[in-house]
């Protein structure tokens, strides 16, 4: 049967979005790349047009400019460790054993999405003046304390967590060591000549990073 002109017509517009959509993701991997490798002053969206199947013009025409790209380079990695976060099942784990989950969700994250870590830090450089443009980053802030503030009800309610402390508190802290322990690996192993990613330590660290928050929210 021969399709009418109307049904042909629908199927290269859903062809043609689908294109766009898959065109916009390489070029979004791509320059995720190359603005945690060169940070952003140092990536060239034609060097970027050039290692994708696109061109630099086409680039502009999906992102407006280098500014918009960076900030939807952004907006893709925290939305990544943002819907992980999500789908911890906190309401039946142990308020421990939620925040000690959460802990490693976030040390795993970390140690395998290491672009992330060097574009939040080239972010801090420019003192997040990209990410005061974004219309989608605040709202992305909102499932990390969601799950945080759940944990922390549920252990007070439970007599095990101290209630001076609140969800940014610890989102602070679970950042601070996991960020760390990928940001600053360079400069640890030549100081102290102990390297943080040593597979033979991941386990220990791992564990690390729950221990000393369940120590400390435990603590009257």
């Amino acid at each position: 049967m021969t399709a009418l002109p109307s049904e042909e017509a629908s199927t290269a517009s859903v062809d043609r979005s689908r294109d766009a959509e898959r065109t916009r993701a390489e070029i979004l991997a791509v320059s995720a790349r190359e603005f945690a490798d060169k940070g952003y002053d140092g990536a060239r969206v034609d060097e970027i047009a050039a290692k994708t199947r696109t061109t630099k013009r086409m680039i502009y025409y999906y992102f407006g400019g280098k500014e918009q790209l960076f900030v939807e380079v952004l907006e893709r990695a925290y939305a990544v460790i943002r819907a992980i976060e999500r789908e911890l099942d906190v309401e039946h784990l142990d308020p421990i054993d939620a925040l000690r989950q959460l802990a490693e969700l976030t040390f795993d994250h970390h140690e395998s999405h290491p672009d992330f870590v060097r574009l939040v830090s080239i972010e801090n450089i420019h003192r997040a003046e990209h990410i005061a443009r974004s219309t989608e980053l605040a709202g992305l802030a909102n499932p990390a304390l969601d799950v945080l503030t759940r944990i922390l009800d549920r252990g007070r309610a439970a007599g095990y967590f101290r209630d001076d402390v609140d969800a940014l508190d610890v989102h602070m802290a679970i950042s601070s060591f996991c960020v760390f322990r990928i940001a600053n690996r360079h400069t640890f192993h030549a100081i102290f000549g102990r390297d943080m990613l040593d597979p033979a330590r991941r386990e220990h660290h791992r564990r690390m990073v729950g221990d000393l928050l369940v120590s400390y929210l435990t603590t009257r």
